[in-house]
C-alpha cells in the first residue's frame, strides 16, 4: 500500500505540475491517469519544493484515490526529471498516501 501510494503521489504531482503549468483543456475535463487538472492542483501545496508543505487537502485525497496507480508509475519511472521541473519534492509527494490515509497495496514494478 505504502509503496503504491507513494510512487502514485510522485508521478501525480508530476503530471499535476505539468497540467497546470500547461492547460490543455478547458474546464479540467482532460485526465491524466484518472486525475484532473484540478486534482493535482489541489496537491501542490503538499508536495511544492522551495515551502513549508501543507497538509494534502480533502480535494488531492480524493483525487488521488480515483487515480490509475499503474499510469503514475509509468511516468515516475520514465519521466523523473519531470518532478524537479515541476518543483515537486518527491519525498513529500511519497508521504502524501499516508497523510491520507489510503488503504491498499501496490509497488511500481
Amino acid at each position: 500500500m505504502e509503496a503504491r501510494t507513494k510512487n502514485l503521489v510522485v508521478v501525480a504531482l508530476v503530471m499535476a505540475f505539468a497540467l497546470v503549468s500547461n492547460p490543455i483543456a478547458a474546464k479540467g475535463q482532460v485526465t491524466l491517469c484518472g486525475m484532473t487538472k484540478e486534482g493535482f492542483a489541489s496537491c501542490k501545496p503538499s508536495v511544492q519544493t522551495g515551502v513549508n508543505p501543507l497538509p494534502p487537502s480533502y480535494s488531492c485525497c480524493s483525487a488521488l484515490e480515483k487515480a490509475d496507480l499503474s499510469c503514475l508509475c509509468f511516468f515516475k519511472k520514465n519521466y523523473p526529471k519531470m518532478l524537479t521541473d515541476n518543483n515537486i519534492d518527491p519525498n513529500l509527494a511519497m508521504q502524501l498516501p499516508a497523510k491520507c490515509n489510503m488503504a491498499g497495496s501496490f509497488s511500481c514494478k
